[in-house]
């Protein structure tokens, strides 16, 4: 699969003078929830009502989506409402539902993605059909695995993809459900910069209160649009109550979002600009200049210990580094996790050069 223009067609085709909205509850609950909200979004900036139907659970026993008879709901929001509709699909069974009850948009969710034979299941149920279709990415942080169910749709013939971001999992505390890893989207983005691009700030965060902070961070990164969940009463949903905001908040979302220009023409801008990117360049061959020098040392420590038979891990010493880095590291502005991932590397890279010593 190779970038080409017309893989924003479908985007494109929708004409509007902002960023893409998809909005609706994470789970269709009764006919009168999912009208109640869709009449709410009537006339907002959201042009894609979203439900799940089907609700893959990590475990058996919740709520797992009323199933068929939702997508009758849908159908009667959409008559009334004009918004086109989407669900999540999982399978082939699912994907023949949808498209009986006309479902317009279809995405294809993170549980789902990392598995080829789902994705192509789905594909092949997909093929003839002019749908849009929306890859999440796949729980774990793997790029070529989000790409190879990109892949799979676009030789079963589908022409409008698009992806949704959603954060990955990570056995590591964060203040985010699913860490967002912007550099995978990003990588992805450089791939097929016309691949439409959206955002999931609720499952990204799993706190309703973060919605705005990430939604704002994503179209700083040029995102194509949002898909967020909403609810008339977040704190009793059936399913993920507390990433849900309200119609009202999420208007006011819109409202206060900035959308950024992708770029300025004026000679002030570009001078200053290059400017300031000559100063980042210099610092970058600083860094790569200063990290040389410490793996030189850290080999002199695995000649050390290979003569002395010490062990290459040191656990002690370096949780003493990571905490000292994690304080310093706030006293000059830097996220916590930033310096823990950025040690993480560095340490890994120290342990990568001591084996080749010791082993050799």
């Amino acid at each position: 699969m190779k970038n080409k223009t017309t893989l924003k067609n479908w985007y494109n085709n929708l004409n509007l003078a902002h960023p893409l909205v998809i909005a609706g509850p994470c789970s269709a609950e009764t006919e009168d929830q999912v009208m109640q909200i869709a009449r709410e979004l009537k006339d907002s900036d959201v042009s894609i009502f979203r439900a799940g139907i089907w609700k893959p659970r990590t475990r058996p026993g919740g709520f797992e989506g009323v199933g068929a008879i939702g997508l009758k709901w849908l159908q009667k929001a959409k008559a009334e409402t004009g918004l086109l509709m989407a669900v999540e699909v999982a399978n082939a069974n699912h994907v023949k539902l949808a498209l009986e009850h006309d479902i317009d948009v279809l995405w294809i969710g993170a549980r789902t993605t990392v598995n080829p034979f789902a994705v192509q299941e789905i594909a092949d149920a997909l093929k003839g059909t002019d749908k849009i279709v929306l890859l999440k990415n796949p729980v774990n942080p793997d790029l070529s695995l989000w790409i190879g169910g990109l892949e799979r749709l676009y030789n079963a013939g589908i022409e409008k993809l698009g992806v949704i971001h959603r954060g990955f999992s990570t056995y590591e505390k964060t203040k985010y459900r699913n860490n967002p890893e912007w550099q995978i989207a990003i990588d992805l983005q450089n791939r097929f910069p016309d691949l439409p691009l959206i955002c999931d700030p609720s499952h990204i965060t799993g706190n309703r209160e973060m919605i705005f902070e990430v939604s704002q961070q994503a179209l700083d990164l040029n995102y194509d649009g949002l898909i967020i969940e909403t609810h008339i009463d977040p704190e009793n949903a059936w399913s993920d109550a507390a990433q849900q905001v309200t119609p009202a908040k999420l208007k006011q979302i819109f409202v206060d979002l900035k959308v950024r220009k992708e770029t300025d023409d004026a000679d002030d801008f570009t001078k200053r600009m290059n400017k300031l990117r000559t100063q980042i360049d210099e610092f970058d061959t600083k860094l790569l200049e200063i990290l040389g020098n410490r793996m030189k040392v850290a080999g002199q420590i695995g000649v050390l210990k290979k003569e002395k038979n010490v062990a290459i891990l040191q656990n002690k010493r370096w949780q003493e580094i990571l905490d000292k880095m994690i304080n310093d590291g706030n006293q000059k502005g830097l996220s916590e996790e930033f310096i823990i991932q950025l040690f993480k590397a560095i340490h890994q890279e120290s342990i990568n050069h001591q084996e080749k010593i010791i082993n050799n």
